[in-house]
């Protein structure tokens, strides 16, 4: 073996840590859980169904001829009856939680026993009354578990409807049975030759296939006394009687049956199990060991799925209230705000002209950094530019410095994270007013200049602009672009209003040097250090507002893993800073309002209502799969279109073009779900005290410089060596 591959073979293979595995076990075992659900809760069509008549000719007379019990095991061709005066009533399509226990009631009143044939579905999901047949004497066969018509299955689909209905009983009632009824039978004369080969099948295993010769016709709701009639034997002879326990309104079967026991009872009937009446050996057998515990385990998995799905309703219901409460007070109150900003002769105050430093905090930013600050160069406003290095191995500090323009600054220093780079700015600023900005986003020439002028209410320590994705070309880069105008800059709207905003934007934001030193500047507690300090600006009684002229236009991530880092990073640096501020809210004073108020807001809007959010995208593929179809489409075209009617009015509070909105519903499909694991994993990394680090973000220099309102895009500059 070479050196190098000894080398690879002593690689350790690198192993994917626990909070990645995490939500995607969690995912799994969520969709198993409802797809559980789904199949037990399939829907089971009645009994009456007609079927197309078929041929006869190849099932033996006898059967045609004889009773309404028949018996094939071992190859044999039996037909049985039930003796005089003796009736064995059966129930079909149970047990049903409303009508099952008001018919085993009237049975047990008149002393009287039935069969019922269960489908393993309904056993599966109401087990306790199985388990009460069982307790009262009662025989249980099976009506196969999804209620399918057999003469059009396969082998292995008759197998699996018998197995999993003997499953869900011995998990139910411990017992195994061989009686069978086919769904859609009728009497022994009305056998086929499509549904012979299936009574001959399911004979050979071990099965006596029961249909009737006493049909009550219980399912039109014909009225008690024809009920009665139609399930009264001629004279004094045995029958075997069709009633039902489930499968809609069962109220005139349990109303005759309490007349038809005790009239039949004086007539000398007895009204026994099937086994008893022929004198055969019960058909209930004690299941022990591990079948035992495989059926117990079913049932527990079905209960789970119920529950579980149960809980995940209740959380739909939730973010139903959450997204649509959202989307009314973003209209509400971006409209509120657009009108007050807009209206003739609106002003801060006097016009802010004093001089302003631009903080550029910078890490490997060669790619980006001459655009940003010859952006900065063609403002309309007096600024000085301190670009930070810190601590670039791509020549980035030098890119600036062989620019040479007046009024730009570089400062180098040791790599400490974007906190200590802005602090270190802020400490060499010589303006009251600091603006902040990343190395990767360009300004417009009016930006600084609308940025500032909130300033002149002294009562503003902050100030948002307006932050736009500059590469909107892809198709990931447009999903950006709708979710920041209608989720970032529509939310600072309402966020204004409410005085409550909860982030000063990395790429375009301004602040009041005082206001900053007063909470500390920029702390490195969390990994949004902008959302940190904009919840430390309102505790302390500052006002933050938008400035919604204060255009950027920033490089959003270009592939599918950097939108990942970035907003795991996000996702997790705003969990922090909640649970940071936290005291706020029983705190008083402006501390304790932002704390009542724009805490619950943020809980609720930037953490609770995205991860809840894919449940409506999961709910429409569990309608789709296991019905109702029609109405899960309508109510998920529904939330569509009130999303559509946000992101249309974000889109021209913005003056933005609408062609973009084409790809929103791809973007509810697809990026809601990479938001949803995203906002998981962080608070899987929360929980499990995992630390996150910063992660920088390969850039490409695609937004450039622009001397118009809207920068267009520019070649990447040429990659540079290093300098050490």
């Amino acid at each position: 073996m070479s050196r190098g591959r000894r080398a690879r073979a002593r690689t350790p293979r690198r192993k994917l840590p626990l909070r990645y595995l995490l939500p995607l076990v969690l995912l799994v075992a969520l969709s198993a859980m409802l797809m559980l659900r789904g199949y037990v809760h399939s829907e089971i069509l009645a009994d009456h169904r007609v079927r197309p008549p078929a041929p006869t000719d190849r099932v033996p007379q006898k059967i045609l001829d004889g009773g309404p019990v028949i018996d094939t095991r071992g190859g044999g061709e039996q037909s049985l009856r039930v003796p005089d005066r003796r009736l064995v009533l059966t129930f079909d399509d149970g047990p049903d939680p409303e009508w099952t226990p008001k018919v085993l009631d009237v049975l047990r009143e008149h002393h009287a026993h039935a069969v019922f044939f269960v489908t393993g579905t309904m056993t599966s999901r109401h087990p306790e009354l199985v388990r009460r047949m069982v307790a009262e004497g009662h025989e249980v066969g099976l009506h196969t578990f999804n209620h399918p018509d057999l003469s059009y299955q396969s082998t292995d689909r008759i197998d699996r409807e018998l197995s999993q209905s003997q499953l869900a009983l011995s998990g139910a009632a411990g017992i195994r049975t061989s009686l069978f009824r086919p769904p859609y039978s009728s009497f022994a004369d009305a056998m086929d030759n499509r549904s012979w080969p299936v009574t001959r099948y399911v004979g050979s295993r071990g099965y006596l296939t029961v249909v009737n010769d006493t049909d009550s016709e219980d399912w039109r709701r014909p009225g008690v006394d024809e009920i009665i009639r139609r399930a009264t034997p001629e004279g004094t002879g045995g029958a075997l009687v069709l009633m039902h326990d489930s499968g809609g309104d069962r109220a005139q079967t349990v109303a005759a049956l309490d007349r038809f026991l005790p009239e039949l009872q004086a007539r000398g009937y007895r009204f026994d199990n099937l086994t008893d009446a022929l004198g055969a050996p019960s058909a209930h057998t004690p299941v022990t060991g591990l079948g035992l515990w495989k059926g117990k385990a079913w049932i527990w998995a079905v209960t789970a799925s119920d529950s579980v799905t149960g809980v995940l309703v209740v959380c739909l219901a939730v973010i139903g209230v959450l997204v649509l409460g959202r989307f009314a007070l973003m209209l509400l109150l971006s409209g509120a705000h657009a009108r007050r900003v807009r209206r003739r002769g609106f002003s801060w105050g006097p016009p802010v002209t004093a001089p302003v430093s631009v903080l550029v905090p910078a890490y490997n930013e060669a790619k980006c950094i001459e655009n940003t600050v010859r952006s900065l160069m063609a403002g309309d406003h007096p600024i000085e530019v301190i670009v930070v290095d810190d601590g670039s191995t791509d020549g980035t500090a030098r890119l600036v410095e062989e620019m040479r323009l007046p009024g730009v600054r570089v400062i180098r220093q040791h790599n400490g994270g974007k906190p200590a780079a802005l602090n270190r700015g802020l400490a060499n600023a010589r303006h009251e007013l600091v603006v902040m900005m990343d190395g990767d986003t360009v300004f417009e020439p009016s930006t600084v200049r609308e940025l500032v002028q909130p300033f002149a209410d002294p009562r503003v320590g902050a100030v948002a602009g307006n932050a736009k994705v500059g590469n909107r070309d892809s198709l990931i880069g447009a999903w950006q672009h709708i979710e920041y105008v209608m989720g970032f800059n529509l939310d600072r709207r309402m966020y204004d209003v409410l005085r409550c905003m909860p982030t000063i934007p990395g790429a375009v934001g301004a602040f009041r040097r005082g206001a900053l030193e007063r909470v500390g500047g920029m702390s490195d507690d969390t990994l949004a250090e902008d959302t940190d300090v904009t919840m430390a600006l309102h505790r302390d009684g500052w006002r933050v507002v938008y400035a919604e002229n204060a255009r950027a236009w920033t490089e959003a991530p270009e592939t599918v893993q950097q939108l990942w880092s970035q907003r795991y990073r996000w996702s997790y640096g705003t969990m922090q800073a909640i649970w940071k501020h936290r005291r706020a809210v029983v705190e008083r004073g402006p501390s304790g309002r932002f704390g009542r108020i724009g805490l619950p807001l943020v809980s609720l809007f930037m953490v609770l209502a995205p991860l809840l959010a894919p449940l409506i995208d999961v709910f429409l593929l569990y309608g789709l799969v296991f019905g109702p179809t029609g109405r899960t489409v309508l109510a998920w075209c529904g939330v569509l279109a009130v999303q559509l009617v946000c992101a249309a009015y974000a889109f021209r509070l913005d003056k933005e073009r609408m062609t973009h909105l084409l790809s929103l519903p791809l973007q509810q499909l697809l990026y809601r779900q990479l938001m949803y694991v995203v906002l998981l994993q962080s608070w899987i990394t929360a929980l499990t005290g995992g630390r996150l680090r910063w992660q920088k973000l390969r850039r490409t220099g695609a937004v450039g410089a622009a001397p118009g309102l809207i920068p267009t895009p520019r070649p990447a500059p040429r990659e540079r060596r290093p300098v050490g």
